[in-house]
């Protein structure tokens, strides 16, 4: 059973960064074909895909959050983490981790999400 548990700071201040780790159990994030991301949803608001990260390393942002995403992986703690610069108000979600076989299918293992509000 594979398990992804978020955590991070749960209130950041405007302008500050945010950083988030996924530790992932019960499988390794380097197993071939399978793409880990971080995906958030702001309050009253749809999900939101912000990127992610390979088995091999390569990884993939979207496009409307790339100036200030960064994502990065620790394999030796089998984590990968996010960090989200200069964030406002506007960057207030439930972020979750979650992983996919390839990337044109569902998610099928995801974290419990964790509550990140910015304070303004």
């Amino acid at each position: 059973q594979v398990q992804l548990q978020e955590s991070g700071p749960g209130l950041v201040k405007s302008s500050q960064t945010l950083s988030l780790t996924c530790t992932v159990s019960g499988g390794s994030i380097t197993t071939t074909h399978y793409y880990w991301s971080w995906i958030r949803q702001p309050p009253g608001k749809g999900l939101e895909w912000m990127g992610a990260i390979a088995y091999d390393g390569r990884i993939y942002y979207s496009p409307f959050l790339k100036s200030h995403t960064s994502i990065s992986r620790d394999t030796s703690k089998n984590q990968f983490s996010l960090q989200l610069n200069s964030v406002t108000p506007e960057d207030t979600a439930v972020y979750y981790c979650a992983r996919r076989y390839g990337v044109t299918t569902s998610y099928d293992y995801w974290g419990q999400g964790t509550q990140v509000t910015v304070s303004s």
